[in-house]
């Protein structure tokens, strides 16, 4: 709560006009509030939830999506990095001079791998409109096969 000081003088507007209002809340309601706090894990993970979701079938025939233009490039470094640095092993540095280097690269330099990429995404594009023609026909089901030997 603030207290006004006795000697010290205040607008007069402004006085009358403005009002602190301190809400309190009944101990009951703190004490409830304590109750509910949650402690998370040290670790900084979420604690996993009780529902599980389930997974998408996959499509085996479905076509994968190219690599970009810089694991393109990641290719062709990792191998003159390794002739250079040979007791370097971890991919983590690895990753890292190359994400160093293809940082600084101007674009002239970057176009080969960008050239790839389009070249490799036009493909995929390609691929793709004839798996979704395929699916929508039916032609892509395939039957179970009747002839196991399983089967009695």
């Amino acid at each position: 709560m603030v207290k006004k000081a006795k000697n010290s003088p205040a607008p007069p507007s402004t006085e009358t006009s403005r009002k602190m209002v301190l809400r309190v809340r009944p101990p009951q309601k703190m004490k409830q509030v304590e109750d509910d706090v949650i402690e998370e894990p040290k670790s900084g993970k979420k604690p996993k939830s009780g529902v599980k979701k389930k997974a998408a079938k996959i499509d085996s025939d479905k076509p994968k999506k190219p690599p970009t233009a810089f694991f393109y490039f990641l290719e062709d470094f990792r191998k003159g990095f390794q002739e250079e640095n040979p007791k370097v092993k971890s991919m983590r540095d690895v990753g890292k001079a190359c994400g160093e280097k293809w940082k600084t690269m101007s674009y002239e330099e970057k176009v080969q791998y960008y050239d790839i990429a389009t070249e490799k995404r036009a493909e995929f594009d390609r691929a793709m409109t004839d798996y979704i023609k395929r699916k929508e026909s039916g032609e892509d089901t395939k039957p179970k096969d009747s002839d196991s030997e399983y089967d009695e």
